[in-house]
């Protein structure tokens, strides 16, 4: 291949007809080239994690979400917005999961993205694309829908962001409510029969228990993955298996997190499992205990994995994975050793049923007579976009009760 400098100043089309010619095996979308995109459309590097969000003690503490207007029902309209998600991201799984439970599929658009250059110095882009642009609105990087929604933001540009196609602006990034924004200010383009994820009556309740959730499982992962202090590291390991344990507990009597009924929380919850015993523990270190070695959540995991919504945004990993492939003997167990058929290895036996009063359904029907206006109230902000890092450093979040037991026992019941 020719020069990459020279490559750039011929512009794209020459790069790419460069690549055709050569008919080559190497990257395409390089980092001069994210350099020189970046340089057009005044795109920021981004930051890193392990660097950018350490508090003094030297623990991981995640960035608010900065985008966390609420969603209203006005606001909600057909085609006017794109889920913009990586399949690797647990956090932007959950959106495209609970849209399809919904049935929006035909209202709000998804669009994966990618990591842009070789580096991903520019953060998310759209390294599959032609001319490496996003075929919906024109933009390189992901950031750009921030920098257009406030010219001022320097955070990172983050999955999933709810986007405005028409104006370009991201809309929400806070995946801690953005589900919620889908289940309650898009009620009315909902199909009659879909799914309450998020009962009116016992929104306190959800809302309360995901907030639990975040610091002690979905954000488990990264607390000891983004830290370079052993002691740390323990009390988040630590702190990981406690909630499990909770978890594993309540899911003993419980068909799922709520009861007989998927919620808004089971996605939450399902999302982070899944990647911990298919992709997490291989680059976090030694785990006091796999997934699959608790016996209640790793049933619940295969019934969940085993409903079409759920399987489809799955990202299990391939046997091509870089990550495997060139991770070491031990980042290649699942293909080397195990030789692991997922499909076989997810599959649910259905004796969960057993736990439940309502055991061939397995989602709740919105009440009869409720209106979309009934199904409205404004969505929480979540302690997690608290500004102060001091504030997001403080892990220990109680819930009102016992994680371990289901304050919702027996209240969900379908007419």
């Amino acid at each position: 291949m020719a020069d990459e400098k020279v490559i750039v100043s011929c512009g794209i089309a020459a790069h790419r007809k460069k690549v055709e010619e050569a008919k080559s095996d190497e990257i395409v979308y390089t980092d001069n080239l994210a350099e020189y995109f970046a340089k057009q459309v005044g795109a920021k590097p981004r930051g890193r994690e392990t660097i950018s969000e350490q508090d003094e003690r030297g623990a991981f503490v995640r960035q608010p979400n900065y985008f966390i207007d609420r969603i209203t029902p006005e606001y909600a309209k057909k085609g006017n917005f794109i889920i913009y998600w990586s399949p690797g991201c647990n956090w932007s799984n959950r959106p495209v999961i609970a849209r399809d439970l919904l049935g929006l599929q035909n209202i709000i658009g998804d669009y994966k993205v990618g990591h842009s250059g070789e580096r991903n110095k520019y953060g998310w882009g759209f390294p599959e694309e032609k001319d490496f642009k996003d075929p919906n609105t024109g933009v390189y990087f992901l950031s750009q829908f921030y920098l257009n929604a406030d010219k001022d933001y320097t955070g990172r540009a983050t999955t999933p962001t709810f986007v405005d196609i028409n104006t370009k602006k991201a809309v929400s990034s806070d995946y801690h409510r953005l589900t919620n924004h889908l289940e309650v200010a898009f009620r009315a383009l909902q199909p009659k029969d879909a799914p309450d994820l998020y009962p009116v009556k016992y929104r306190n309740e959800i809302d309360d228990f995901n907030d639990w959730l975040f610091p002690h499982v979905n954000n488990g992962h990264y607390r000891q993955a983004f830290t370079y202090v052993p002691e740390i590291y323990d009390e988040s390991q630590a702190d990981f298996h406690k909630a499990l344990e909770a978890l594993d507990k309540r899911l003993e009597t419980n068909r799922f997190l709520f009861g007989d009924y998927i919620l808004d929380s089971d996605i939450r919850a399902y999302v982070t499992l899944i990647k911990w015993e298919t992709d997490f523990y291989v680059n976090v270190g030694p785990q006091k205990k796999r997934i699959s070695e608790y016996k209640n959540i790793w049933a619940y995991v295969k019934e969940l994995y085993n409903i079409p919504e759920f399987k489809r945004y799955t990202n299990l990993p391939k046997a091509d994975d870089p990550r495997f492939t060139k991770g070491g003997p031990f980042g290649g167990y699942l293909f080397k050793i195990s030789k692991r058929n997922f499909d076989e290895w997810l599959k649910s036996d259905g004796s969960r049923k057993k736990l439940s009063s309502d055991p061939e359904n397995v989602f709740l029907k919105h009440p009869a007579g409720e209106t979309a206006e009934d199904y409205y109230t404004e969505v929480s902000q979540s302690k997690w976009n608290n500004k102060n890092q001091a504030s997001r450093a403080d892990w220990d979040y109680k819930l009102s009760v016992d994680p371990s037991i289901n304050p919702l026992k027996g209240l969900l019941k379908n007419n």
